[in-house]
């Protein structure tokens, strides 16, 4: 049995989470917060979440575990068949990751737990690389329905838990419509999130929020 390690408010947890629950894999979840250092360095040295604890060991890096899920899980697969389909897939997840969810993370602070402000030359550097990483996925994306064309895939489940993170970054910090760049996003978020799958997912993160907050001081 596979143990998925974190916190339901945690928008890489539930990357990993929706797609255990969508390829149909039984699992358990072990409840630790990014503050409980010595309990998560034992799982991951990093200390960051979500770590997937198997038969083997622990691993880490979300991308890392979403590789392992479909190697060694049965339920539908969320790859193509082909290699150059797998290639573009990976592609997505990487401009989504890379240069729209790790820049705006620079601004988190700001945008939704009350520090900052950031420094205009932080925001200037954060919507540089996401205008760019907008650019880039609106090219590159097929959005027929989903992200990589008709079906489910593992750049859906990364662009629904970053996307809508880095908008609210650039609306609420950079003052910029990050949906105008990529105007089919709002879409397929919507799409995404009328699937039963993710709306247990959002309502298991909404009951967790106190308690997030709670453990990093923010009640």
């Amino acid at each position: 049995m596979l143990t998925l390690h974190g916190f339901p408010a945690s928008n890489y947890f539930n990357m990993v989470k929706m797609a255990l629950v969508e390829k149909g894999v039984p699992h358990d979840e072990a409840r630790i917060y990014t503050n409980e250092k010595e309990g998560l360095l034992a799982r991951n040295p990093m200390g960051k979440v979500p770590v997937l604890e198997t038969g083997h060991g622990f691993i880490s890096e979300t991308s890392v575990i979403l590789d392992y899920i479909e190697d060694t899980q049965d339920g539908p697969s969320l790859y193509p068949a082909d290699a150059y389909g797998r290639a573009r897939v990976r592609e997505l997840v990487k401009y989504t990751e890379l240069y729209l969810e790790l820049p705006a993370r620079r601004c988190y602070g700001e945008a939704f737990f009350g520090t900052g402000p950031e420094t205009q030359q932080t925001k200037d550097e954060v919507r540089a690389v996401m205008e760019r990483g907008a650019s880039a996925i609106g090219q590159q994306a097929a959005f027929a329905p989903f992200i990589a064309g008709e079906a489910l895939s593992y750049a859906d489940i990364i662009f629904l838990f970053s996307f809508p993170m880095a908008a609210g970054v650039a609306q609420k910090v950079l003052d910029w419509d990050l949906a105008a760049q990529i105007p089919e996003a709002n879409d397929l978020i919507k799409t995404l999130k009328a699937r039963p799958t993710v709306q247990a997912i959002d309502a298991a993160a909404r009951e967790n929020m106190r308690e997030f907050r709670e453990a990093y001081g923010m009640a």
